[in-house]
């Protein structure tokens, strides 16, 4: 590490395992140390640079409206957010798009939007049904409301409502509902338990099960949405509408950006019952829409799941050659079961030969490259992978 960096480092609040290196700058689907060595990223912070490092329609957006206005105030109307929310809420069929700075916050949002909305229209019905090893964020309440093992302890006491289901058991919602429940919340994909796809028919089967007790199905698509399941709502593949669905990560670009987007028949806050200090920032949504611009460009998402594809299928081959596991794949969001609790080794092993890959669970590694990723790059990573994966089962497959 530079001089600079290890001076530095220290200071930072120590809320997670750093590897000994300084990210300096990015440029689409590669990142740069402080001293110039380059790695190929499919992590992009966690889903969230969908158009790769430093794209050029996010940067000239962000530095067009940054020296024309960057924050006005969430008091006041700003043509950026005015024209984010028109996109989304016309694309999405919604009527209502409140914009925060998080998924969490979003989903936070979510949250106090059904309960009003059950205090007004179902006796003051408060219980969100949620799903073991769903996760939601990190603030009390989306804690809660998640399901990742012992997260329900770790700030006790939690926050109450979000009895428990198992994903993709419809069953196991209906014997959870009752008269304090207002709305059933899931991820149509759950990523942090490893890529675990909503199985065919499940979030029908959810939808018509809200439509029978008079509940709001809310989808979380802060990782899935925006173009990376391969449309530009993950909930297109399922045929259904949610009430209430909330965006993030790639949203933004890299620019921290969040969406809670309500039908109007929930949508149901007074004013002074939301906000933020940065909710609607110009600077923020003009990067969304420069991102929803791309995302939606003539032939963009047809040819960005090609080659998704190509990399999913490529794992296959490298997964029969290796003799591992499963692979889950949904557009650019995959997972590959490696059959034994090496996954962070794996990680490790792949940034040292220049690749940078996720852990989510011991077992499996999490894959999230950008939107634009080319299939050469596809391929290279490939390789970089299947030395990575080499390096650690001790020779089983040839370098």
């Amino acid at each position: 590490m530079s001089a600079l960096s290890l001076s530095s480092t220290a200071h930072l609040m120590p809320v997670t395992a750093r590897p000994d290196v300084v990210f300096a700058r990015g440029e689409g689907a590669w990142i740069f140390d402080d001293r110039g060595a380059r790695w190929l990223d499919w992590v992009q912070g966690w889903a969230v640079n969908c158009l790769g490092h430093a794209p050029a329609p996010v940067a000239q957006a962000i530095a067009r409206q940054a020296a024309t206005l960057i924050n006005p105030s969430p008091a006041f109307f700003n043509p950026p957010a005015l024209e984010l929310a028109t996109r989304l809420a016309r694309h999405g069929g919604f009527e209502h798009v409140f914009f925060g700075s998080t998924g969490a916050e979003a989903n936070e949002g979510a949250i106090k939007l059904a309960r009003k909305w059950g205090r007004l229209h179902r006796d003051g019905a408060h219980e969100i049904v949620t799903f073991r090893d769903g996760f939601h964020g990190r603030t009390l309440a989306t804690m809660s409301a998640s399901g990742k093992p012992g997260w329900d302890t770790m700030f006790a006491p939690q926050v109450d409502g979000f009895p428990k289901a198992r994903f993709n058991d419809v069953e196991s919602v209906r014997a959870l509902v009752g008269p304090r429940t207002v709305a059933v919340m899931l991820e149509p994909v759950q990523g942090e338990a490893g890529v675990i796809p909503a199985a065919p028919g499940f979030l029908r089967a959810l939808r018509a099960l809200c439509d029978a007790h008079g509940l709001l199905l809310i989808l979380d698509e802060v990782q899935a949405g925006c173009g990376r399941t391969g449309t530009l709502f993950a909930y297109e593949q399922h045929g259904v509408e949610p009430d209430i669905l909330t965006l993030g990560k790639g949203l933004g670009g890299g620019v921290p950006l969040s969406a809670l987007l309500a039908k109007k028949h929930c949508s149901c806050f007074a004013p002074g019952e939301q906000g933020g200090t940065f909710c609607g920032n110009p600077l923020a949504c003009a990067a969304g829409v420069a991102v929803l611009d791309t995302l939606l460009a003539d032939g963009f998402l047809p040819a960005s799941r090609r080659v998704a594809q190509r990399l999913a299928d490529g794992l296959g081959a490298l997964s029969d050659e290796l003799g591992l596991g499963e692979v889950r794949a949904a557009g650019w969001l995959l997972a590959l079961e490696l059959g034994a609790d090496v996954a962070p080794a794996v990680v490790d092993a792949a940034r040292a030969r220049g690749l940078l890959v996720n852990a989510p669970r011991a077992h499996c590694l999490r894959l999230m490259p950008a939107l634009n990723s080319t299939a050469d790059e596809v391929d290279e990573g490939l390789r970089r992978l299947r030395g990575a994966i080499a390096d650690v089962l001790g020779g089983r497959a040839p370098h």
